[in-house]
Order: structure tokens, then C-alpha cells, then sequence
């Protein structure tokens, strides 16, 4: 029931048609009529393809005039470019599942008062907000930021620093004020899955039940409570879907049209800005936007001309709406996180050196140009931190698969700053190392040698298998055997960016490739590890492929070589301080395109978790997430979805291929058994909801890394309103095709009922695993585990 609290509309003077018009349009439906009456059942899915032009998700209200107006040929035009429509609608469905959701999320939410599993990832981002302070996330920041400006606004200043699973928090930190944004998001989620259902024309009761059981699944309700990212990511893409179906109804080019679509593109937007697999939702949108546009296009009605000015304005409306809302939350992000943090060391030197108290503030004096002379240390711009390194250690004569090696000094890639890391600039032409009075200044296209600062020996490759990559170059220090092995020791500078410094080598920001001049293979971190002899640093060898981004280094600390003697200059590199000019300053598009390129080189990768799982465990919830745990008895929170939720959803999964093939294969041999209204509404709601838990779904079996069960809630939720749109059909299919229909139906919702009894006593019997504030002894815990391989916790008797 829908009531209308306010609604004020200034329309213009309506235009009516001319009655020719009205006449030529009676006699065009006529005709129609007439066609359809001679149709053959073969065309029968062409004109259902015509007739379904994806309508409003809900039934049409039209007033008692329009009734008439309609009956009679009469349209009206209502020219509507200067209006306002304002209309604020409360309905009671949505206003019950909200409240009934609210309450279950804010049940004592300031429980547990320690943190909780990935509350010690979040809530140090949050922390670092609020002290300004820059941190390295894979994900982008929206959701973050959101917790943190809560917090903020109750005055938290970031003081704790959450330093592992269980620890308590302080009085100074305001645990509402954290869990409220997942939690107000998550109590959201239930009446939009209602509204969603609602526009794919689902009866109301099924629609309700939808919302209830988002509330009842006792994994989202566990996601909701605490500082996660899930119930934002859930919330943000199911408005974002539910807004795409108001919006393809919309009248073109209207005020809500416009607005609607802009809601629907921010959304969406922001689903991909809390986390990165919110694109799948947005990839979904744009399925059901492409079917929409497919559906329009056997309308004759409509102009070449037309269909592609909706096309386009579409297009710039959605690409528009989401460049601004991404690129305006990384601005916020950058803007608010200006001071050197604990994650600094992930970006490139010149990202560092732009942060207040950074690599800037520590490398005063330095010189910016590089010259025969300069003592350098090399970092590995892109992927992981480490930098160019040498030891007096040499490479195994012969390794484990029996390969011969050169024997030379190892070269590699060391994560932490160390003397060895030094290296000096060499011209080939000139004996002294030293600095001269005239400036010898390296450009783009200049060959030099790199000498190891320590050791004294060049860097060195030749036509010898790295040791890790077989195919690329092993890359030494050369050391002079008295064999027949030459040492190859030139490299030619080639600047990536020259333009920015004139093709002149700047320390910090001139990222470089150095290309061994004998074989034309590039210096490159391998992102290999090196067995125990290469003391388990990273790989550095020689690639022929040189357009690869693990090609490219850079200048971080930088000084001018003044003394002659090698003990002096040993001298001058051991007792320099290793922390290395004025402060660099990067454009937003500089800093924006970085952290782009690094968040997604530094992946996840962790090995094994104990709690970890692999999507084929997902839908039958093999495993569950330990969360917390009490200290003094066996009360814990613990992730397990509602068992008769999951493994129905599953069921309603294989139910609905089931019809869809079935009707597919009769449709093939002529037999229509849905009228075309049904069928339309099948394939619609249905192919939506199918559509998204297969996008939200498959791509994690191919992943290669860590996976959890919370990664699966996407993939639930389409699967929950999957499940509605069956029990929906269900109900079509026995009034339509069983005899005594009345009978069969009454004992469906018997049967129907009685499995929702079921969920609500899963609901509240594990209820105690998602608010953990239930005191359990050894014999709840065991009761509570229905498979073996659910890791309950039992630390008490």
C-alpha cells in the first residue's frame, strides 16, 4: 500500500492531437489488430519480442480521465520541459522490512567490545584518516572514508591503533559511531531487494518474503555489525540496480529520467569505489541497459535517429556521472591523507617526496641531477618495494636442476635499505670516480657503467640463464676469472618521462630503463624469489622484452662521489645516513594514475589462511570465518550463512535453468505454454537475477588468490531474489497447468510456509554466532556444528 505525502506539479497547457492524426492512429491499431489475428504461432516470438519493450516494473496507474481518454483514441501530449515534479512516497512494506532490519542491526552493536576479524584492516584506515596520515589500500577508499567521517563527526581523533583480533578498545574509541554506517547500510538492503522484486513485476507476498530473507541470513547480518566493507558494497549496487529499472521506464529526456539515471551511475560507481568487485554489479547494469536497447530495436516506431540519441545520452550520462563520482573520491582521499604514513615506502620515490614529513622532508641538500660520479640507490618504481642490491656472495656453480651458472657476484632486488644498495655512475671513458669541477650531466640515450659502491665491481649481464627465469639474462658484478667470459658492463640510460626534465636524469622522479647494450635486454625485477643461497631476495635478471612495467627504476637517494680513494668514499657510504631535496610536487593526476597502477599490481596474495575457502565450498557453505572470541567462555562470532537459505537458493538455482530450458526447447517446437506477458516477465526478472549471480560468481574460480566466504554475498544476494522469482513462477505454473489448481496451490504455500519456519529457527538458533553475546559451553558449540568442517571454537569446557 503506497501513500502519496506530498506531490506539487506545474505543468504548461497540454497540446491534443488533430483528429487526422487521432484517425490515422485508430487505423494503424486496427491494422495491427488485424495482423495479429492472422498471425501463425512461428511468429509468435518475433511479436512478443515487439510487444515487450520493457514496461514499468510496475503496473501502469492511470487516472479515471486517461482511462476514458485512451478508450476513446484520444492521447494526450503533456509537454513537461518546464516541470517540477517533487513526489515523496512512504510504503509500509519498505518501512517494516527497514525497522524490522534496523533492529536486528543495531542489537547491541557495541558488542563485542574488541575488535573483530578484519576490523583490525579497517579500522587503522580509518584511524590514519582521521590523523591524515597516507596508507596503501588494494581497495579503493569510498567506504573507508565513510566510516571515518563518522567518526569524525562524534569527535574520535584515530588514537587507536587496533593491534590485533580480540584486543579491547579504549573509552576514546566510539564503537557505534564505527559499526554505523556498515549497519545502516546493511538495515537499507532488505526493503531495496523488496523494491527490486517489485519491479520485475513480483506479487507483493513474495516480495516481502524476499526482503525477510535478507534479515533472516545470518551471514549478512554478521557483515552488517562491524567495520566491513560488504553491507556498503551490497547496498551501494543494489540501488544502483534498482534505480537502472526505474530508470529504463522513465520517459526519455525527462526530469526524472535524467535523475534517475544519474542515482543509478553513482551508485554503482560507488559500489566499485568500496571495493573493486563492485564493477561486477556495474557490469550487470550494463547488461540489463544493452537488453533494454536490444528489446527497443524491432520497433518501427522509432527512428534510427532516436534510438541512437537515447544510446548516446545514456552512454554520456553514465560514463559522465561515474568518472566524477570515482575520480571525486580519490580527490577526497588524496586531499584528506597528506601527511607520510607507514605505507609510503609502496609508492614511487617522487609520490613520496610529496607528502608532508616524507621522503622530501628527510632528503635536504640532495642533488637533483645525475652525473659520472653520482653515488645512487635504485628502486623498483612499480610492484613491489625493493631496490637494486649487490653482496660479495657469488652464484652457485650449478643449481638444483642441473644448470651451470657463471659463478659471478649475485645481483638482486633487496626489500630494506642497506649499504649494499649503493651503487656509482661511471662513464665508460673515465678511470676516477669522482665528481669533476665541470659537470658531466647523464641523459636519455647516454651508456655508462653501474659500479656496486661496496665491492667495487660493475654490473655485469652475458648470454647466461638467469637462475629463477631460464629465460631472461642472469645479471651480475662482474669478477675477473681469467676465463673466457668477457665482462659486458655497459647499459644505455633511456628515460621514460625525459620530457618532464628535458631528457636531463633527475634523482626521485625520472623513471628509467636500463638496456644492456650488448644483448638489448632491459634490467628487470623478476618478482622471483631467490632460494637460500640468494639469502630469499627477489630475482634481478636481463629481459629482451623490454616494454614491461617491472623494467622500470628510479633514483631515490642521490649524493656526488668526492674523494678519490676507495676507502674514502667506503668510508663517506657507510657513515651517511641512509635516509636520503625540497618537496616534489605531483599533480592529482599524477598521484591518481599511481595509486591506480599499484593497487592493482599489489593484489592480495597471501598463501593460506586457516579460515580460507574455494568458490565450489560457497553455495553448500562447506566453511565459515572464525571472528572473535570471548576469553572467559566459549561466546564467539563466527561467519555461517542461513543453512535453509543457502542450499534452497542452490536448489531454486538448478530449478530455474530447469524451466528456462524447458520452455526454450517447447518455444522451439511452437508449443507457447506462457502467454507473452509471462514469458517476457520470466525472462526478465529471471535472466537479471541469473545474470547477476553468475557475474558475482565465476570469476573467482579463476583468482589466484586468498578467498573467503564473505567473497560469495554478492553472489548470495542475486541468488536469494533468484530464489523469490521461483517460488513466484512456481505458483504461475500450478495455477496454469495443474487441475484442481486451488488444492495444489493452498498445499505450495503450506509447504512454503513451513519452510519459512525453518528459516527463522536456523535464524535464531545460530543468531548466537552472529552477535556472540551468548555465553556457550563445549556442548552449544558442538551441538551448533552441523558439518565437520565448520571450525566452531571450543578454548573453554
Amino acid at each position: 500500500m503506497e501513500t502519496t505525502v506530498s506531490e506539487a506539479t506545474d505543468t504548461t497547457p497540454t497540446a491534443v492531437r488533430s483528429r487526422k492524426a487521432q484517425k490515422k492512429a485508430q487505423k494503424g491499431s486496427e491494422e495491427s489488430a488485424s495482423v495479429n489475428e492472422q498471425r501463425s504461432p512461428s511468429m509468435e516470438t518475433a511479436v512478443n519480442e515487439r510487444h515487450h519493450k520493457l514496461k514499468s516494473d510496475e503496473p501502469v496507474k492511470r487516472s479515471p480521465a486517461e482511462a476514458i481518454s485512451e478508450r476513446n483514441g484520444a492521447f494526450e501530449e503533456v509537454d513537461d520541459r518546464f516541470t517540477v515534479s517533487i513526489r515523496l512516497q512512504f510504503n509500509a512494506a519498505t518501512v517494516g522490512l527497514f525497522l524490522l532490519s534496523f533492529l536486528t542491526r543495531f542489537y547491541r552493536i557495541t558488542h563485542p567490545r574488541g575488535v573483530v576479524f578484519d576490523e583490525i584492516h579497517f579500522g587503522k584506515f580509518v584511524s590514519l584518516y582521521l590523523k591524515n596520515t597516507f596508507y596503501f589500500d588494494q581497495h579503493p577508499p569510498l567506504g573507508k572514508l565513510m566510516i571515518a567521517g563518522a567518526a569524525g563527526a562524534v569527535g574520535y581523533s584515530g588514537s587507536f591503533e587496533f593491534p590485533k583480533i580480540g584486543s579491547e578498545y579504549d573509552a576514546s574509541v566510539p564503537i557505534l559511531a564505527l559499526r554505523f554506517v556498515p549497519a545502516l547500510c546493511g538495515s537499507l538492503l532488505a526493503p531495496i531487494v523488496y523494491s527490486i522484486l517489485r519491479q520485475v513485476k513480483l506479487g507483493q507476498g513474495v516480495s516481502i518474503l524476499g526482503g525477510l530473507l535478507i534479515i533472516l541470513d545470518n551471514a549478512l547480518l554478521t557483515h552488517s555489525r562491524f567495520i566491513l566493507m560488504e553491507s556498503m558494497l551490497l547496498f551501494f549496487a543494489a540501488l544502483g540496480i534498482l534505480t537502472v529499472l526505474k530508470f529504463l521506464q522513465a520517459d526519455p529526456f525527462s526530469a526524472r529520467w535524467w535523475t534517475l539515471g544519474t542515482i543509478a551511475s553513482a551508485s554503482l560507481t560507488a559500489a566499485v569505489c568500496v571495493k573493486f568487485v563492485g564493477f561486477y554489479s556495474y557490469l550487470l547494469a550494463m547488461y540489463i541497459i544493452g537488453r533494454h536497447v536490444w528489446m527497443e530495436l524491432p520497433d518501427r516506431r522509432r527512428s534510427n535517429a532516436s534510438i541512437l540519441l537515447k544510446v548516446i545520452s545514456k552512454s554520456l550520462l553514465i560514463l559522465g556521472v561515474s568518472l566524477a563520482v570515482y575520480i571525486g573520491c580519490f580527490y577526497l582521499h588524496f586531499a584528506t591523507l597528506y601527511k607520510a604514513g607507514p605505507h609510503d615506502n609502496v609508492m614511487t620515490s617522487a609520490f613520496q617526496a610529496s607528502l608532508e614529513g616524507g621522503l622530501a622532508s628527510i632528503t635536504k641538500g640532495q642533488p637533483l641531477r645525475v652525473q659520472h660520479g653520482s653515488q645512487i640507490t635504485l628502486k623498483h618504481t612499480h610492484g613491489r618495494v625493493c631496490w637494486l642490491h649487490s653482496h660479495t656472495h657469488v652464484y652457485p656453480i650449478k643449481y638444483k636442476d642441473g644448470r651451470g651458472s657463471s659463478h659471478q657476484q649475485q645481483v638482486t632486488c633487496y626489500g630494506f635499505k642497506d649499504v649494499n644498495n649503493w651503487w656509482i655512475v661511471k662513464r665508460p671513458n673515465k678511470d676516477s670516480l669522482m665528481v669533476d669541477d665541470e659537470p658531466d650531466y647523464i641523459e636519455h640515450g647516454d651508456v655508462i657503467q653501474l659500479v656496486h659502491g661496496v665491492t667495487s665491481r660493475a654490473l655485469n649481464s652475458h648470454d647466461v640463464a638467469s637462475p629463477m627465469s631460464p629465460l631472461c639474462q642472469e645479471v651480475s658484478c662482474y669478477i675477473d676469472y681469467n676465463i673466457s667470459m668477457p665482462a659486458n658492463l655497459l647499459w644505455r640510460v633511456e628515460l621514460l618521462n625525459g620530457k618532464e626534465s628535458k631528457n636531463k636524469w633527475h634523482a626521485i622522479t625520472s623513471q628509467v630503463r636500463l638496456v644492456h647494450v650488448n644483448t638489448t635486454a632491459a634490467l628487470k625485477y623478476t618478482g622471483e624469489q631467490l632460494p637460500d643461497w640468494g639469502y630469499n631476495q627477489f630475482e634481478v635478471a636481463a629481459d629482451r622484452r623490454q616494454q614491461t612495467i617491472d623494467t622500470i627504476w628510479n633514483v631515490e637517494e642521490h649524493r656526488y662521489t668526492q674523494h678519490k680513494d676507495k676507502k674514502d668514499v667506503l668510508n663517506k657510504l657507510l657513515a651517511t645516513e641512509m635516509i636520503p631535496t625540497e618537496p616534489t610536487k605531483l599533480s592529482f593526476w599524477n598521484k591518481f594514475s599511481e595509486l591506480q597502477l599499484k593497487m592493482l599490481l599489489h593484489a592480495d596474495k597471501l598463501e593460506s589462511h586457516m579460515y580460507s575457502s574455494e568458490p565450489h565450498e560457497w553455495p553448500l557453505m562447506d566453511k565459515g570465518i572464525a571472528y572473535w572470541i570471548d576469553g572467559d567462555s566459549n561466546a564467539q562470532v563466527h561467519l555461517l550463512g542461513n543453512l535453509v537459505i543457502w542450499y534452497s537458493a542452490t536448489m531454486a538455482f538448478v530449478l530455474y535453468v530447469a524451466f528456462l530450458v524447458f520452455y526454450l526447447i517447447r518455444r522451439r517446437r511452437e508449443i507457447y505454454d506462457l502467454e507473452p506477458v509471462e514469458w517476457d516477465r520470466f525472462r526478465l526478472g529471471g535472466e537479471i537475477f541469473l545474470a547477476g549471480y553468475l557475474i558475482h560468481y565465476l570469476p573467482y574460480f579463476f583468482m589466484e588468490r586468498t578467498l573467503f566466504l564473505y567473497n560469495y554475498l554478492p553472489a548470495l544476494l542475486f541468488k536469494v531474489m533468484l530464489l523469490c522469482f521461483v517460488v513466484d513462477h512456481c505458483q504461475l505454473a500450478l495455477r496454469k497447468f495443474v487441475k484442481q489448481s486451488a488444492l495444489v496451490i493452498g498445499i505450495f504455500r503450506a509447504i512454503v510456509v513451513a519452510w519459512f519456519a525453518g528459516v527463522l529457527y536456523f535464524f535464531q538458533r545460530y543468531s548466537v554466532l552472529s552477535y556472540g553475546t551468548t555465553a556457550l559451553s563445549a556442548d552449544d558449540v558442538l551441538e551448533l556444528r552441523l558439518k565437520d568442517t565448520w571450525d566452531l571454537i571450543v578454548h573453554k569446557p
